[in-house]
């Protein structure tokens, strides 16, 4: 399903990130921590802003009152294009802060790597008073934007819970209550129930192929859902624990129980989708609005409810990926870029009126009180499903480290699911070879 994604954020090969050297300090950036530095904080001047696509519109949307507010600043908002904004950000990276905008838009699969990679090339947002908002954005989110010292060098903006889309209408013909289903093993215990109330209808769609790139949402998902991912927060390979196998070989039964079906390519999922194919929809927050815009004439069909945990008493929360504002240490204007930053990211006004402008679901819990999350949808039978999101991010999830290695993981671990949906191979037994490979790769620990 990854193909899906609102920038395909989990599938990319994560080229940039492969051509971050490990040797990258940036020893030119202008005082390194953020504030030192000719210039460094200036208040006046213009600011300009990278970020791609409907996110740097809704950024455009702050901007008139940010300078109303903030006299002598201009703000300058630019669509770099994604992927073509990692390239450039690594470039000037490598250059030492050359050529890159004050204030950059960064995702949390490359939020670490340029930390890891670039040590100064981000400014240290923590001088300017970041920590004073620790507490504002959904739980899980402040590690990902904090670096090893334990400054903070992003301020979290988009935050994706993951949510468990269904097909009412074909559940009920299987006389089967999603809300009811706690765990994933109660999913695949009614399979049977389900395909014969649903001939040729599926549960889940994958590209089981992994061609043309990686479909690993789904297993991220529940590997998030028990608070794993490929590696700890001390950067240890975990690519082989036990939650990524329990991962795995709930994808192995649900693929012998018959439910999953074989999307492959880039754009393979929408037209399965659109066929009614599918039943199911492990997937966050940005496909409310998706699912209703595309498939119009599903209205009615589709509900939303907390993802089942993947054990008994698990938890049924994750936050699958988030994106982030940080400031480059090499700008001039940096204290007038942090402005900028806590202006856009930190104020619920701000916030609620670019999700209004570009789908981008706030990580401000203070937002959601904002009578807009509560409101109906005809779309999902009335429920107020963006109320169900907020409630998600509110209770928050454990926090995700994507590190500088996500990309070699993200391959491994791909190439782990495509012999288990392929050729029926075990689980532990693949994800255990993927570490050891990673770690060959990489010289990380296995944890």
């Amino acid at each position: 399903m990854s193909h899906l994604s609102r920038r395909d954020l989990l599938r990319t090969s994560g080229a940039g990130l492969l051509a971050l050297t490990a040797g990258g300090a940036l020893a030119a950036c202008g005082g390194g921590s953020g504030s030192g530095g000719a210039g460094g904080d200036a208040e006046s001047g213009t600011v300009t802003v990278w970020s791609w696509a409907t996110a740097a519109e809704a950024l455009r949307g702050v901007v008139p009152a940010f300078e109303k507010d903030n006299p002598g600043i201009k703000v300058d908002v630019q669509d770099i294009g994604e992927p073509a904004i990692w390239d450039k950000i690594t470039v000037g990276m490598a250059a030492g802060g050359q050529g890159l905008g004050d204030v950059l838009h960064i995702g949390c699969d490359y939020l670490p790597g340029y930390l890891e990679k670039f040590p100064g090339g981000l400014a240290n947002l923590s001088e300017f008073g970041a920590d004073t908002h620790k507490d504002a954005f959904a739980k899980g989110l402040w590690p990902v934007v904090t670096g090893k010292d334990g400054h903070a060098y992003a301020l979290p903006w988009e935050v994706n819970p993951l949510g468990f889309f269904y097909r009412k209408d074909y559940f009920d013909k299987a006389g089967v209550d999603p809300e009811s289903l706690a765990t994933w093993d109660d999913l695949i215990a009614v399979a049977d129930r389900f395909k014969a109330a649903n001939p040729g209808i599926a549960m889940v769609g994958l590209n089981k192929a992994a061609n043309p790139s990686p479909d690993l949402d789904f297993l991220q998902g529940l590997m998030q859902l028990q608070g794993a991912f490929y590696f700890d927060l001390q950067g240890k390979i975990t690519v082989g624990s036990e939650a990524a196998v329990r991962a795995l070989t709930i994808i192995k039964r649900l693929e012998e129980a018959g439910m999953i079906a074989d999307t492959p390519g880039v754009q393979s999922w929408p037209p399965v989708m659109k066929a009614g194919k599918l039943a199911v929809a492990a997937m966050p927050a940005w496909v409310a609005h998706y699912l209703e815009k595309k498939f119009t004439d599903q209205s009615g069909d589709w509900r939303l409810t907390k993802p089942p945990a993947v054990t008994p008493g698990g938890k049924r929360t994750a936050l699958v990926n988030s994106t982030h504002l940080a400031v480059a240490a090499s700008s001039p204007r940096r204290r007038a870029a942090w402005k900028f930053v806590e202006y856009a990211l930190t104020r619920t006004a701000s916030v609620n009126s670019m999700f209004n402008a570009g789908g981008v679901f706030p990580a401000l819990t203070a937002a959601y009180t904002d009578p807009l999350y509560a409101a109906p949808s005809a779309f999902y039978g009335g429920q107020p499903v963006l109320k169900t999101f907020a409630d998600l991010a509110t209770d928050g999830g454990d926090p995700t480290n994507y590190s500088g290695d996500y990309a070699r993981a993200l391959k491994l671990v791909s190439d782990a699911q495509t012999k288990v949906l392929l050729k029926g191979a075990d689980p532990a037994a693949v994800l255990q070879d993927a570490a050891k490979q990673l770690a060959q790769q990489t010289g990380r620990t296995i944890a």
